[in-house]
């Protein structure tokens, strides 16, 4: 039954993915309306690891940007609605390799889950481009190219600016997001190898996970405001962990005083960093990011060769630089512009 359950939610996405292109090619015809593009245009899927938070919109209005660069290309967006649903990101997968693709670029929920499904995708002749987080895998064989922020660098920088904010001196936490992320946990591991520069910083919690929403977070962060009462920073590897964090200061009447380093902006974050209560946001390019990743898709689909890794590189925003021009765009990008 289980078995069974799980064909046929791969035949429904299937259904769907095919209907949302204009119809599925069948013996060389498109069938439905519009099926003149959908014979033209190269199908290219993008699947995030979300769709609720902020950062999957500016990749989403990447791919968008893409899209509308490149001649003949088709971009279907679709993934989980929560960041912990492996089971379902593996479906989409699944249904894209049915509906037959021309390619598809995968942010992966886990790095070792998602190793296999990417595989058997390369395997039916469909190329994988993987962004933001990587896989346990070997690029050049299970997929053609890797677009994403340098994730451990990003926590480095991090740390560096949390040794400055504390003089070289304090205790500090750090709330890891969750099991099998291979870019959160790559900034986290980052941050703890760059606080070692300062050794009169003792951190006093680095094993507990805050997980998928910021909800979760806040609850995770309650606990450990409650269990550590002498507190002097904290850092979090994504923005829900960060939201959920600030939530909490801000409930023990802590905002502020705790020096708060987080990853990705979102509009709430930008407005506690005015007021003094998030102390500074690592700043991916996730704009950037998803539209790369199509491009470069697109680029290898058409024969071109590409290169296997992209660094899009990351920037630190702070109450002093916030309002420079290049720093704005990255903590507001312009989703107008090319979202519907």
């Amino acid at each position: 039954m289980r078995s069974l359950a799980t064909v046929l939610t791969v035949s429904g996405l299937a259904l769907a993915i095919c209907l949302s292109f204009g119809g599925c090619k069948n013996d060389g015809q498109a069938a439905g309306d519009g099926a003149a593009k959908s014979q033209a245009a190269l199908r290219i899927a993008v699947i995030p690891k979300g769709t609720i938070h902020e950062y999957w919109k500016s990749v989403h209005a990447g791919a968008l940007k893409a899209e509308a660069e490149c001649q003949d290309v088709q971009i279907i967006w679709k993934g989980p609605i929560k960041e912990d649903d492996r089971e379902q990101q593996i479906n989409v997968i699944e249904s894209f390799v049915a509906a037959g693709v021309d390619g598809i670029v995968l942010a992966p929920l886990d790095e070792l889950a998602l190793v296999k499904p990417v595989q058997e995708a390369m395997k039916s002749g469909i190329p994988v481009v993987i962004m933001d987080s990587g896989l346990k895998a070997e690029a050049g064989r299970d997929y053609v190219g890797y677009v994403a922020t340098d994730n451990y660098a990003g926590g480095k920088l991090a740390a560096a600016h949390m040794i400055e904010l504390l003089g070289g001196k304090g205790d500090v936490l750090v709330l890891r997001y969750q099991h099998g992320s291979a870019s959160t946990s790559q900034r986290e591991d980052g941050f703890l190898e760059g606080l070692k520069a300062a050794p009169d910083i003792r951190v006093v919690s680095s094993d507990r996970y805050g997980g998928p929403t910021s909800d979760t977070a806040y609850t995770e962060a309650e606990n450990l405001l409650t269990r550590f009462d002498r507190l002097d920073g904290i850092f979090c590897a994504c923005e829900p962990m960060t939201f959920g964090v600030l939530k909490a200061l801000v409930r023990a009447g802590r905002a502020g005083e705790v020096k708060l380093i987080g990853f990705d902006p979102s509009a709430k974050l930008i407005e506690a960093m005015q007021q003094g209560h998030v102390h500074a946001i690592v700043l991916q390019d996730p704009l950037n990011i998803g539209y790369l990743a199509v491009k470069k898709l697109v680029a290898h689909v058409r024969g071109e060769r590409i290169e296997e890794r992209i660094d899009t590189g990351c920037t630190l925003a702070t109450p002093e630089n916030m309002n420079d021009p290049r720093i704005r765009e990255l903590l507001s990008p312009p989703l107008e512009k090319y979202l519907p």
